[in-house]
């Protein structure tokens, strides 16, 4: 069985509203739960806090995350789901308004699938929505599950 819903990583409300109404008009459908930390984004993933009772082996198609997070940053939470052999594989998009070199290096370097500046032009925005859609919902075949250890 297959979990569809996407993981937003969001804190920035209106960064979410827009990602939500981007992802609306260009017919994504999917459910999308919203993190709007690191440590909520690991809770969930991982099965912990108040994501305890959630199966931890139904893994979103994607993960949008953001870098600049209160509690624990993108880059820690991409780190820790490199080092997990569940999460190792798990498609991670790294959506920021970071245009920082040492930001994409890092990203890159710890693991992340993609790294895609947020536009601040609203039709630009929702056209970066519709190919992230496109391409991971559609296009992009998922790893294998691997086990929990």
């Amino acid at each position: 069985m297959e979990n569809n819903t996407i993981l937003l990583v969001e804190d920035n409300p209106d960064d979410e509203a827009l990602t939500l109404r981007a992802f609306r008009k260009n017919n994504i459908t999917n459910e999308v739960v919203v993190a709007r930390d690191g440590v909520e984004a690991l809770d969930y993933l991982f099965g912990t806090g108040v994501y305890a009772d959630r199966d931890v082996t139904l893994l979103p198609p994607v993960v949008i995350l953001d870098l600049k997070l209160p509690k624990v940053d993108g880059l820690e939470v991409l780190r820790r789901l490199r080092a997990a052999p569940h999460t190792r594989l798990l498609p991670v998009v790294i959506l920021t308004s970071s245009n920082e070199e040492r930001d994409r290096l890092q990203g890159y370097g710890l693991g992340a699938n993609s790294y895609v500046r947020k536009p601040v032009d609203f039709s630009e925005f929702l056209d970066a929505a519709r190919q992230l859609g496109l391409y991971w919902l559609l296009l992009n075949q998922r790893p294998p599950t691997l086990p929990r250890n």
